[in-house]
């Protein structure tokens, strides 16, 4: 019996581990499933739904090649909706795929009449699908084929982008309402080989516990044939030999009962014997129907829970828009814009201010700039520091232009002083520009930001002429300029809260009187300093707070205006007015307009709280000889 059972466990080891191996070599399944497409040759951008990144589960690897230069390609995935507001009057390829039978289609979309560029508001009208077009013979391209289109490296517009040879292979996972981007730089077609790839779940977790099980088993085969072999030598030990056979002895005759004698047997020793045979033979019946005790409560199983779906992906939840930028992209951008301001700065050249700059900071650069040209020790404007944010409030908003606020951390100064953190603006005017800093200012000492909305939500921009807010957007530069000049004459007067207002004390009203004071001791009456208030070019950007306020950027300016009141008098033009106007001294009168960057709270109408300054840059930005 014991060789019996070692045969079969030899048998039953055999097997398991043949079958846990095969598991891991001839039965494997594939590690990733591949879907490969090729575009037309003249296609400059290839774009790839999120519908089809996430046709299979897993991490998406996407592969691109056919490049003419494979320097200027780029992959860059953004919000569906914004890829396609890019490319509004621009022609493209869109790549479909079937799970079922892992079809991969092609097709061209052209955008809809009326669909205009970046010099415009871009169309976010999703453009119709067509077949893709049999490729024009040499010499036969369209006038709109022959065009260069725009460059989509270094949009603002995407989430991530890769550039270069980092764009040949690039994994991702991509949530729904994302699609990717795949292009050269607007001229050179885009690479025309474009292959995704999808992980796939090889994991065998029979193929280990069989091989382990059948060695198991191998073991107790050898020690059971072990076993057998030794208990067998054991039972053949030296035996007598046995003498002459007995002869064999004569049958009895047969026992017939008579019918005197019962056949079946009664009394006690009967009842006992039936007793132990009939529950022999209910565990035989069992056992052959494979049935127990407890097969009853077997059949009834746990219900097992299903897990409900979650998803997390940059765009709205259907309720309301998706905020302008997400965390990562808003570090992104002010990234460059530091690098961009970084290259203006130290060559003071207004032109590459211009490409990161705009309204009142971009016009305070510029005065900035022509000063230190003619004035070597004019100290520079601070710094855009590369990160960290401390704080940042985008535009809920699926339209343009959108508005982003953003606090960055200023490193501390050359004595290791800590810097108030710089507060900037920005806004993006059409799908293909960039967010340009239309305000940078210091923020105050101690400021009390007021709850804003997270960063993953976004937050609402207040029209200008509301009229829920204490103050009116609109009316707010106006009425702060009022206050520098009268103070406490001023009708807005107690609509602020000046109790910790470093601006009013720089150059309000008190100060002005002090200089009028000054120069009348000083040159007596053959000169008068004036000072007139004015709203500047800059736009009213207003972003909604959480108790229903807002936080209002305003652009504020002072004139100042020195003028000879006695002939042959001379108005002296400071080293700054004079570096800037071009103008040390002048017969008839010199003027400099100072430009404020302001930015306020503004608590709700009905509210106790009064306006308050949040931060401010202010500064010289024009001066000039007057007739």
């Amino acid at each position: 019996m014991r060789f019996v059972l070692a045969i079969v466990a030899f048998v039953v080891a055999a097997v398991m581990i043949v079958a846990g191996i095969a598991q891991r070599t001839i039965f494997a399944p594939p590690s990733q499933v591949t879907a490969a497409a090729t575009v037309p040759a003249d296609t400059r951008y290839v774009v790839i739904d999120s519908a089809v990144l996430n046709a299979h589960p897993g991490q998406q690897t996407l592969s691109v090649s056919g490049s003419k230069n494979a320097k200027t390609q780029m992959v860059a995935y953004g919000r569906t909706a914004d890829v396609k507001a890019w490319l509004a009057d621009q022609k493209y390829a869109t790549i479909a795929y079937r799970a079922g039978d892992s079809a991969v289609t092609v097709k061209t979309v052209t955008p809809k009449s009326g669909a205009t560029g970046s010099s415009g508001a871009a169309s976010t009208a999703t453009p119709a699908p067509t077949a893709t077009p049999t490729p024009a013979p040499t010499g036969a391209a369209t006038t709109q084929a022959a065009a260069p289109g725009p460059n989509p490296a270094g949009s603002d517009l995407w989430l991530d982008e890769f550039d270069g040879q980092d764009a040949q292979v690039t994994k991702m996972n991509v949530p729904s309402g994302v699609s990717v981007i795949v292009a050269g730089d607007g001229t050179a077609p885009a690479p025309d080989k474009i292959v995704l790839t999808w992980p796939v779940d090889t994991s065998t977790p029979w193929a280990f516990p069989l091989i382990i099980g059948g060695l198991v088993l191998l073991v107790i085969g050898i020690a059971l044939y072990l076993w057998g072999l030794y208990t067998h030598r054991r039972s053949r030990g030296p035996r007598r030999k046995s003498g002459p056979k007995m002869p064999k002895l004569p049958k009895a005759p047969k026992y017939k009962p008579t019918a005197s004698i019962e056949a079946t047997p009664r009394g006690r020793r009967s009842t006992r014997r039936t007793r132990v045979m009939a529950p022999a033979l209910l565990a035989g019946v069992l056992a052959l129907t494979g049935t127990g005790a407890g097969a009853a409560f077997a059949e009834t199983s746990t219900p097992t829970p299903t897990p409900t779906a979650t998803s997390s992906a940059p765009h709205g939840n259907g309720n309301s828009p998706a905020p302008a930028v997400t965390a990562p992209q808003l570090e992104r951008i002010v990234k460059r814009i530091s690098v961009a301001a970084a290259n203006a700065d130290a060559k003071n050249d207004p032109n590459l201010a211009k490409l990161r700059f705009a309204g009142p900071a971009l016009q305070l650069r510029d005065a900035n700039y022509a000063i230190r040209v003619k004035k070597a020790d004019q100290p520079a404007l601070p710094a855009i520091p590369a990160g960290p944010l401390e704080l940042s409030l985008p535009q809920a908003t699926d339209s343009w232009p959108r508005t982003v606020t953003a606090v960055v951390k200023m490193p501390n100064d050359a004595t290791g002083k800590a810097q108030a953190p710089l507060a900037l603006a920005l806004v993006q005017q059409t799908p293909r520009d960039n967010y340009m800093v239309e305000y940078a200012i210091a923020l105050e000492p101690n400021v009390k930001v007021p709850n804003l909305a997270p960063a993953s939500i976004g937050a609402a921009v207040v029209p200008p002429d509301s009229k829920l807010l204490k103050v009116q957007p609109d009316q707010v530069a106006a009425a702060y300029g009022d206050i520098l000049l009268n103070g406490e004459k001023s009708k807005w007067y107690s609509s602020f809260d000046l109790t910790d207002d470093k601006l009013v004390a720089q150059v309000g009203a008190s100060w002005k009187a002090q200089e009028q004071a000054r120069l009348a001791q000083q040159f007596g009456q053959t000169s008068t300093l004036t000072f007139a208030g004015r709203v500047g070019a800059g736009p009213v950007i207003s972003m909604a707070t959480n108790d229903s306020g807002a936080i209002v950027w305003v652009n504020p300016e002072e004139v100042q205006l020195h003028r000879v009141t006695e002939a042959g008098a001379q108005v002296i033009a400071g080293a700054t007015t004079a570096a800037l106007s071009g103008v040390a001294q002048s017969n008839t009168g010199i003027e400099s307009v100072y430009g404020y960057q302001l930015a306020f709270y503004v608590p709700p109408a009905g509210s106790d709280e009064k306006v308050r300054l949040l931060g401010f840059a202010q500064g010289l930005v024009s001066a000039r000889e007057v007739p």
